[in-house]
């Protein structure tokens, strides 16, 4: 199926995934969320991106609950008797959201990613709502939807986390080799959730997905994120 980056760095990309791509993604979620956290899990975004299969697909494959909301700005005006309990938002809309005063007070979990999130709207995120989880993740539309994944504690380190279930994440150098902690270097990712490439545009998809020099399955290949 198709999928379009944000576009972010440029004019939106589209993307080719595998089916086998969300079904290793929705496993590993559902191997983490509980009864509690699918029982309401609101739905804002477009079907247009990444975020939306997540949304859709994890709550449905554990039977949960979707909840369609027009937007994440829109989420404090969902009734109270539909008692939602998980948000996947990125970051400057749920501290938009917390400065209206517009979380619902069933909220158990938050996902945050998109964009750095930062210690003090964490720390706002336990201190003013009932909040009991806020996660920070990350991943390329390139890589399904989610790739790293960390929870974040009141007054705890800034961090991506690590690669959730089925996927690698490697820090090399210009030569593909890993570099030493605390050194720079390029984010690449692979396993199940890489795309197959994108759409039309073949020598992109030979710049960005190059071969795996870690494995030992014929055609395996990483995803150069470009994130340093």
């Amino acid at each position: 199926y198709p999928m379009y980056t944000s576009g972010s760095t440029g004019v939106p990309k589209g993307v080719a995934i595998a089916h086998h791509s969300p079904v290793a993604m929705v496993s590993w979620a559902l191997g983490q969320l509980s009864d509690e956290e699918l029982s309401g899990v609101l739905c804002t975004t477009s079907i247009c991106f990444d975020l939306s299969v997540y949304e859709l697909f994890v709550p449905l494959c554990g039977g949960g609950r979707v909840l369609l909301v027009e937007n994440t700005l829109s989420v404090g005006s969902v009734p109270a008797s539909w008692s939602p309990t998980l948000l996947n938002t990125v970051p400057s809309a749920i501290a938009e959201l917390l400065r209206q005063g517009g979380v619902p007070e069933t909220i158990v979990r938050i996902n945050l990613a998109g964009e750095p999130l930062s210690r003090s709207l964490v720390d706002a995120l336990y201190a003013q709502t009932s909040v009991a989880k806020v996660y920070d993740l990350y991943g390329p539309s390139e890589d399904t939807t989610y790739s790293t994944w960390a929870l974040r504690e009141c007054e705890g380190r800034v961090t991506i986390g690590r690669p959730i279930s089925n996927t690698r994440a490697y820090i090399l150098d210009r030569g593909l080799s890993p570099v030493s902690v605390g050194i720079a270097g390029e984010l690449y990712l692979g396993g199940e959730g890489l795309a197959r490439g994108y759409l039309s545009r073949p020598f992109l998809t030979a710049e960005k997905f190059v071969p795996d020099p870690f494995s030992t399955s014929p055609g395996a290949r990483l995803y150069r994120t470009g994130d340093l």
